[in-house]
């Protein structure tokens, strides 16, 4: 897969990676590779869904090369884009009727 981002300024930012196990309404393992890294190395994603009656609950694992990759994500601020992505997540399930949708972001 690969994703482009457009900056309003015109600027792209670019990452790509390998669907490595999918497995319909449960688990997405995928790898991410930025095209101008930021941190060192591939990361690993795993993201799981859990049905519990009416709801859903999204986790997503991430596991980097090295304590440096993951700390210069940590330090990047990275989880304001993660919280506006759940957010418009958020809004378009609304929008489609879901009902007793939550979020909960930690990151750890």
């Amino acid at each position: 897969y690969r994703y482009v981002w457009r900056h309003a300024n015109g600027k792209e930012m670019g990452m790509g990676g390998v669907y490595r196990e999918v497995v319909p309404q449960e688990r997405l393992v995928c790898t991410e590779l930025f095209d101008e890294a930021w941190y060192p190395g591939e990361s690993l994603i795993t993201t799981t869904l859990a049905e519990q009656g009416r709801r859903t609950t999204l986790m997503s694992t991430i596991l980097y090369v090295s304590q440096e990759a993951r700390d210069a994500v940590l330090k990047s601020g990275m989880e304001r884009g993660v919280a506006a992505s759940y957010d418009r997540l958020a809004e378009l399930l609304a929008s489609l009727g879901t009902l007793g949708m939550e979020k909960s972001a930690s990151p750890s």
